[in-house]
């Protein structure tokens, strides 16, 4: 048996289709508006920037516009990180790659990882989609997207960034070519010296700049952390 309302649906849509039959004139203009109006809904956003009064930011001299939530190149915590390959299976191009010498735990009265030591920690920018889906999957919140939006390089080799030895630096996010010139634009040094004072970790070593490096190090050197294991 067919239900009330769709025998009320049906019958509503032979009685609009009779009528569009009798004034072929009336249907010919309902659909002019019908596409008129789909249009100017999809449009509905483009037309209001369209007719927005333009900036022009003088980059690099000024700093590029980025929105709150940018998802730019990675920020990497290794001393917060314990291998489990989360963000690598989570990854959708495959582009996480990530070795270790022993299982790693979080210690609880530091917030630091111990047990064995991370070999490596890489990502390939040249696959990465830049979709955060890697970030979500963290239990220890060691990965997060940056805000580096350029990392050109000459040959396709350079584009994989290599955390752990980017760690030995004491860096957790990697430096496009243009930075690492003596003389920055006042908005460049102030962004570099944020990274090299590690203001985007909010953890137990915040403000331990000294300490931070020192167990990042320790996350990359087997001997030392086979001791912390003891």
């Amino acid at each position: 048996m067919v239900p009330v309302w769709a025998r009320d649906l049906r019958s509503h849509y032979k009685w609009y289709g009779a009528e569009m039959q009798k004034q072929p004139t009336r249907e010919y203009f309902h659909n002019i508006w019908q596409t008129v109006y789909t249009i100017l809904v999809g449009l509905r956003i483009s037309l209001k920037y369209c007719f927005a009064k333009t900036i022009t930011l003088q980059y690099p001299d000024a700093a590029p516009a980025i929105a709150p939530r940018y998802r730019g190149f990675h920020f990497y915590e290794i001393e917060k990180c314990i291998a489990c390959d989360l963000c690598a299976k989570a990854c959708p191009v495959d582009c996480i790659y990530i070795e270790k010498s022993g299982p790693r735990k979080i210690d609880k009265a530091t917030g630091i990882a111990k047990g064995g030591a991370m070999t490596r920690y890489a990502i390939d920018y040249a696959k990465c989609m830049f979709c955060a889906l890697c970030v979500d999957p963290c239990p220890t919140e060691c990965i997060h997207m940056g805000n580096l939006h350029d990392l050109s390089g000459f040959d396709r080799k350079s584009m994989i960034v290599e955390f752990t030895e980017l760690a030995i630096e004491g860096m957790q996010t990697p430096q496009p070519l243009w930075m690492q010139k003596e003389k920055l634009p006042e908005w460049a040094q102030q962004r570099k010296d944020s990274w090299l004072e590690y203001t985007h970790s909010t953890d137990k070593l915040s403000n331990k700049n000294e300490e931070r490096r020192q167990a990042m190090v320790d996350a990359l050197d087997p001997e030392k952390m086979a001791v912390k294991k003891k």
